[in-house]
């Protein structure tokens, strides 16, 4: 750090924590587009994650005299500094609580995030390519540094749930499989001649490290976790809540909410089915759109089509709800590798907006797809969702601070915007049809389950005597994939990989529904204030540019908008 730590400013200390923890995890440096992280990984041991927790106690010791100096006053600085508080120390109660030596999940674990960076990292010249190489053998110290956690989890009795440990052993083996020698392998085949040799190489040593983590899983960790429970309960579920949503939320409350948003939105569900199918139930038009609705053919046709869905939005919406910058108005579609979570997802443009953002579909096998499940998940991943929000933070960087648009960024912050998007197309009209509209609302009831199971079988809490399901009886994981199943469209394989992502991420979940409420409460508290005068594409514009915000402070600076 070329500056003294102690006459920083919250945002400029903010920024220096982002530089020391770039040199720590490498992953994060790719993701923002620092130059010289592609090749590097971050250590994963014991050691590496102490040391990164090390940088958030001692970031946390400056606070105090950042917020003391002259013009730390401003609402820019109090923010941040606000911000930075609450992150750090949510992170360092999840570490000091040792839940990342039992990180193991289907979406979001060390073995996930190294396999991730590869498809963000710069591969257009022949030097790009040999940082590829050098991050390929880095591969296994840092899986190896990973297993050294998991261990040091076993030896504190802290087990990962069996259910997640069993559905990432299948990851590893899709990973390490294949005609052409594993994902990895797949990955370099992309590379130049002149490299090629080295490529394969170093992405059989990637991939071989693949292979002795998933044998060291299933032949040691798998026996020694096996019965111990896949849900946490309420401590650690308050502790991780806290972590997802940046608020201590009333459970009780949240969960009755879910409750009631099921309520509201199977009644929606069951007009606009009517229109499709007379005489059935929700699900059975769904079902029956799978295959006798609009569809796309094709994994290529699928991803042009919804590279022109996000491309049309931006036309419709740029200037007259949303006011964007040229360099947010890119953004692209892409093919998610295999062997992954079931769900779409977005990734961030880097900070030069080098890499633009993009969204990712798995395509689990299927080569048709419906578009009633399709449109209102690209408005949530693309635009006006994760895009328009994440894409505005990184536009914004330099005005608020990189750690408010880039790492400290809240979870249900940002998924309760993508939340508000689909609604908001919703209001706007763009779901002009009962099979968008329908779609769309079994997105929302998706959000509105995730609440009521994702609290109900980690706390293991009783199903309430108006529930349409099995009244009365207490929630387990094996209930929740039953419910979850009976009121969703969406296919078998899904259903259960969405449950044993709620598992092994516990309180996430629910960020989509209650950061839905926080914008939409923002929204109506703004409304009453202007009343006449509100303006919404202002509101819309200066509410993207705020930057990270947990639930504590996000409904109070809507509001003041």
């Amino acid at each position: 750090m070329s500056e003294d730590p102690h006459t920083l400013l919250p945002r400029r200390l903010a920024d220096a924590y982002v530089d020391e923890l770039v040199e720590l995890d490498p992953i994060t440096g790719t993701y923002l587009g620092v130059p010289g992280a592609a090749g590097r990984l971050p250590d994963f041991s014991p050691e590496g994650q102490e040391a990164v927790a090390d940088l958030a106690r001692r970031t946390l010791g400056r606070l105090p005299a950042a917020e003391a100096l002259p013009g730390a006053d401003s609402d820019a600085e109090r923010r941040c500094a606000r911000l930075l508080r609450e992150r750090l120390t949510a992170e360092l109660a999840v570490h000091e609580a040792g839940e990342p030596l039992r990180a193991v999940s289907n979406l979001s674990s060390p073995a996930h995030s190294v396999r991730e960076s590869f498809t963000l990292v710069p591969t257009d010249t022949e030097e790009d390519w040999a940082a590829v190489a050098r991050q390929l053998r880095a591969v296994p110290e840092a899986l190896a540094g990973y297993r050294a956690s998991l261990a040091e989890g076993l030896a504190r009795s802290l087990p990962a749930g069996p259910r997640q440990v069993a559905t990432v052993l299948g990851q590893f083996g899709e990973w390490a499989g294949g005609s052409r020698g594993g994902w990895f392998s797949e990955f370099a085949a992309g590379g130049p001649q002149a490299l090629r040799a080295e490529l394969d190489a170093a992405a059989r040593e990637a991939t071989g490290a693949v292979v002795a983590l998933r044998d060291w899983m299933r032949d040691t960790y798998a026996p020694t976790v096996e019965g111990a429970p896949d849900i946490v309960g309420r401590e650690r579920y308050a502790r991780w809540v806290r972590h997802w949503n940046g608020t201590d939320l009333d459970l009780d409350d949240a969960y009755a909410y879910g409750w009631s948003e099921f309520h509201r939105l199977h009644a929606e569900m069951r007009t606009e089915a009517e229109k499709i199918l007379p005489g059935a139930n929700p699900w059975e038009a769904l079902r029956h759109l799978e295959t006798e609705g609009e569809a796309v053919e094709g994994v290529e046709e699928v991803r042009a089509w919804l590279q022109s869905l996000m491309d049309e939005a931006i036309g419709a919406l740029d200037g007259t709800h949303f006011e964007l910058a040229e360099r947010v108005k890119r953004v692209e579609s892409m093919i998610a590798p295999p062997g992954g979570a079931a769900a779409p997802y977005y990734t961030s443009p880097s900070l030069d907006f080098a890499r633009p953002g993009r969204t990712w579909l798995p395509t689990q096998g299927r080569t048709r797809f419906p578009v009633y499940d399709l449109v209102s998940t690209w408005y949530h991943e693309g635009v006006p969702g994760h895009h328009l929000q994440l894409a505005q933070w990184v536009h914004v960087a330099e005005d608020l601070s990189r750690y408010q648009t880039t790492v400290g960024m809240v979870s249900a912050n940002a998924e309760g915007w993508a939340l508000y998007a689909e609604r908001l197309m919703d209001e706007l009209g763009f779901l002009f049809d009962a099979e968008r509209r329908l779609g769309y609302l079994d997105c929302q009831m998706m959000r509105a389950v995730r609440v009521i199971i994702d609290i109900g079988m980690h706390l293991e809490l009783p199903i309430p005597d108006d529930s349409p399901f099995r009244p009365g009886e207490r929630w387990t994981p094996a209930l929740a994939q039953e419910f979850f199943a009976r009121h969703s469209g969406r296919p078998g394989d899904f259903v259960e990989s969405e449950l044993v992502r709620y598992l092994g991420m516990p309180g996430q979940a629910i960020g989509y529904k209650l950061g839905e409420r926080a914008w939409l409460r923002g929204r109506e508290a703004a409304r009453r204030a202007h009343g006449a005068a509100f303006d919404a594409k202002r509101w819309h514009m200066a509410g993207l540019s705020l930057g990270s915000l947990g639930l504590d402070d996000l409904v109070a600076e809507l509001s003041a908008l």
